[in-house]
């Protein structure tokens, strides 16, 4: 088993099945040493998404969970692309959106429930990278969170 992969284990952390793109795009995307992570929702073991608006439906608490998911298939998209998520070397950016209430201003704190995940699997040093976290009225489906992201690859 991988490094990342007994690390998550440790963690209690399981990833859902590697998403299926639902439009024209690729899930991932290698350019030289960098891996482009199309943007992510909260899916689920079970194939469903966490759906809400935070600030109505959900807590802050209840959206940093639905964005430690969305992490979980980052992850699942990474190594199904990359074949080993040992290869990732570190989180380079996230751009992480919020479906929230128009008064809802704690995206950030939101978005860190994935942001925390990768810390956890590479530390505080190559687990976090730049990152924007922005809320908005409409996410595709009704997903509380979605989250894209850059990794330097080896």
């Amino acid at each position: 088993m991988s490094q990342i992969g007994q690390k998550l284990e440790s963690l209690g952390l399981k990833l859902p099945p590697a998403p299926k793109p639902v439009g024209l795009y690729k899930p991932v995307l290698v350019v030289g040493n960098l891996a482009y992570v199309s943007g992510h929702g909260p899916l689920k073991s079970d194939g469903t998404m966490m759906l809400g608006r935070v600030g109505a439906d959900l807590d802050v608490e209840g959206g940093k969970a639905a964005a430690k998911q969305t992490a979980l298939a980052i992850l699942a998209t990474l190594q199904a692309g990359l074949g080993d998520l040992d290869r990732v070397v570190r989180v380079v950016k996230l751009l992480g959106l919020v479906r929230c209430t128009d008064d809802f201003g704690q995206s950030p704190a939101v978005i860190n429930g994935c942001s925390q995940v990768f810390v956890d699997l590479w530390g505080e040093d190559l687990g976090i990278g730049v990152r924007s976290a922005l809320g908005t009225n409409s996410l595709p489906g009704g997903m509380a969170v979605e989250v894209e992201g850059i990794f330097e690859i080896r």
